[in-house]
């Protein structure tokens, strides 16, 4: 099999002629959006140049400590955006999101590395981060939309939560509908996906996977495994992240806090 190509710095500078087209068109089409494109290039290139530079580090010590620290890093920064996307301003969101997520990223971890996949090592950080790393970002967006959902829906329907209290309904049975449709909300990016997945285009994984020379057939294989490690975190975080948001809502007595 022919070696990766690999891309020198000439090359990426090449790639950055597609992002000076992309201002251009938006110059041309007068979209305001240059300024954006522009900021956007600049934090892609220099993130991920910082993450590839720490992954480098990682990789050669393949310590069980530079793993966690990792690892660590990225689900506190999940867990800070995810929190700022739903409201900063609700009691224990942090914790309750924070929670949830690391809850559903830690089980569906560990059910891959133990059963299924089986690394030497099992903190083998060629495994571990990036797979952790998927589920992290994905379980990040499922929780902000779920939260965000039925913190809106929650503030806009007050007064039909309270007439459901007042017919004997506890906060569970009155939110239950809401917390329902947050969840299928959070969840529906995802089942959308798994339905189109290999049909309209091929997945990233799998052009990476391909692009660094596995076989179509493993790389298919990696992609299976990891939209259904997504699938679960993703369902799991939005019923977890549901159910802490919404007893933010009420007292002790079981009250609507407005």
């Amino acid at each position: 099999m022919q070696d990766l190509i690999k891309l020198d710095v000439v090359d990426l500078a090449l790639a950055v002629g597609l992002m000076a087209i992309a201002i251009g068109l938006s110059a041309w089409e007068k979209l305001g959006i240059e300024l954006n494109l522009a900021i956007a290039t600049g934090r892609t290139i220099l993130q991920l140049l910082v993450l590839g530079y720490v992954l480098d580090f990682i990789f050669a010590l393949n310590n069980v400590w530079g793993v966690l620290a990792i690892l660590a890093i990225i689900f506190t920064m999940t867990a800070i955006v995810a929190r700022n996307r739903i409201s900063p301003k609700i009691p224990q969101v942090l914790p309750l999101v924070g929670g949830a997520i690391f809850i559903s990223t830690t089980l569906t971890v560990l059910y891959t590395n133990f059963l299924i996949l089986q690394p030497e090592r099992w903190y083998e950080p060629r495994y571990l981060i990036p797979l952790a790393g998927i589920v992290l970002g994905n379980a990040m967006n499922a929780a902000a939309i779920a939260g965000e959902r039925l913190v809106s829906t929650m503030n806009t329907q007050q007064v039909e939560i309270e007439t459901h209290l007042s017919l004997g309904a506890t906060p569970q049975q009155a939110v239950n509908q809401y917390r329902q449709e947050a969840i299928k909300a959070a969840f529906l990016p995802t089942l959308n996906q798994m339905m189109l997945m290999g049909m309209v285009a091929i997945p990233s994984i799998t052009t990476g996977q391909l692009i660094a020379g596995i076989t179509p057939v493993n790389a298919v294989a990696y992609e299976i495994l990891i939209i259904f490690m997504v699938a679960i975190a993703n369902l799991l975080t939005t019923i977890l992240i549901t159910r802490g948001l919404y007893r933010q809502f009420f007292n002790s007595a079981a009250q609507l806090v407005r």
